[in-house]
C-alpha cells in the first residue's frame, strides 16, 4: 500500500518504462547447438576421454627439441614416390648425433654426397615419398648448394651470381 503512495513522491523509484522493440526481440544464445550434459550411459560408454595427441611430422628432431640436427650418411640411394607421381627421388640414410637413424631427402638437382658425408638435417616431410619425413641442408656441412641456382637461392644454398663487369 505505501509503494504507490512512494511512486508518486518520488519518480526515480518507479519503474522505467520499456520500449516495445525490446520486449519483441527473440532472446538468443551464443551456440546454435544445446549443451546439455552427459548422460550416465555416455559416461559409462567413456564419453569423456582426453583427445590423444597428435604425433610429431619429424620426431627425431622434436623429441630432443631442436630445429636442426647433425649427422653422418651410412647409405645415398633412390625412393620411387608415390602412386600418381613418377621420377626418382634421392633420399640418404643418416644416423643422427643423438643415435637416432632416419631416411632424408636431398632437395635440388644433383648433390655430392656420399657415404660418409656429414650433414646437416632439418625437419619436413616429402609428401610423395613413403617413411621420409626429414630434409638435408643444402650448403651446410659436407653438402654443396646446388649450382646454376638463380630463383629460390638460400632454400638450396647458393649464392648470388656475380655480376659480369662489361669494357673494362
Amino acid at each position: 500500500m505505501a509503494a504507490p503512495i512512494l511512486r508518486c513522491l518520488w519518480p526515480s523509484l518507479a519503474r522505467p518504462a520499456i520500449p516495445t522493440t525490446l520486449l519483441q526481440m527473440p532472446v538468443r544464445s551464443f551456440s546454435t547447438t544445446p549443451s546439455s550434459n552427459a548422460t550416465l550411459n555416455q559416461v559409462l560408454r567413456g564419453c569423456r576421454k582426453p583427445q590423444r595427441a597428435r604425433h610429431a611430422v619429424s620426431p627425431a628432431l622434436s623429441d630432443m627439441q631442436c630445429p636442426q640436427q647433425k649427422g653422418v650418411c651410412l647409405k645415398v640411394g633412390i625412393t620411387r614416390p608415390k602412386k600418381p607421381n613418377s621420377g626418382e627421388r634421392k633420399t640418404a640414410r643418416v644416423r643422427l648425433s643423438s643415435g637416432r637413424m632416419i631416411t632424408a631427402y636431398i632437395p635440388g638437382e644433383g648433390h655430392n654426397v656420399q657415404q660418409h658425408s656429414v650433414v646437416l638435417v632439418r625437419g619436413g616431410r616429402s609428401q610423395d615419398c613413403p617413411g621420409v619425413r626429414y630434409h638435408l641442408v643444402r650448403g651446410a656441412l659436407d653438402l654443396a648448394g646446388v649450382s646454376n641456382r638463380m630463383s629460390s637461392r638460400s632454400k638450396y644454398g647458393t649464392k648470388k651470381p656475380k655480376k659480369a663487369s662489361v669494357g673494362t
